[in-house]
């Protein structure tokens, strides 16, 4: 009919820190990409591009 005693405060401290974890794993995710990483999606759009704006025909007006 017992049974465990648990601190309140010690388990919303806990409850706290995993979800804070979990936030750090997902922007982990989404954020953390190393500088060469970066600088590879960064040729390979320009890459795409420059491939892109060969197959004009006219210039655009700005230009």
């Amino acid at each position: 009919m017992s049974a465990d005693v648990v601190n309140l405060r010690q388990f919303r401290k806990s409850k706290a820190r995993s979800e804070k974890e979990k936030q750090a794993d997902q922007n982990r995710i989404t954020f953390g990409r190393t500088k060469a990483e970066k600088e590879l999606t960064r040729a390979l759009n320009e890459k795409a591009e420059k491939s892109l704006d060969q197959g004009r025909l006219d210039k655009p007006e700005g230009e």
